[in-house]
């Protein structure tokens, strides 16, 4: 078992085109020996976004705090505490901080996903792959 406090896990910038003012916690993953799944906190400041993207792997979001939206496809979707989304491999989609404050969620992943690619939709202005 391992217990740890949000708070004393590293708080570190998405290292990926299109990302602005997000932030990422790896709260459980590999390192932690956990063999399916692993949990991250990220953190979107106000007018912050993830890129708009896609990947082979599904996720599992639950909102903790603030008021964002969730790009599905091309249709933006209100997202506030509490929230949970489901989002299906190859989803097109984007998470969007619409708030003041902070907005935090939980995004669970298989850990299968680490060395998967996530791809960056054409309409970002990026090419696939990179």
């Amino acid at each position: 078992m391992n217990v740890k406090r949000t708070a004393d896990v590293p708080l570190n910038p998405v290292d990926m085109e299109g990302a602005v003012g997000c932030q990422v916690r790896w709260l459980v993953g590999k390192e932690d020996r956990a063999a399916n799944f692993a949990m991250r906190q990220f953190e979107l400041a106000p007018g912050g976004h993830t890129p708009k993207h896609f990947h082979p792997y599904e996720h599992e979001i639950f909102v903790l705090e603030g008021e964002g939206e969730i790009l599905d496809g091309e249709q933006p979707r209100p997202l506030r505490p509490g929230d949970v989304v489901y989002v299906s491999p190859d989803d097109v989609h984007q998470f969007r901080n619409t708030g003041a404050g902070p907005f935090k969620m939980l995004c669970l992943i298989p850990n299968a996903a680490y060395d998967l690619p996530v791809t960056a939709a054409p309409e970002c202005g990026i090419e696939p792959g990179k």
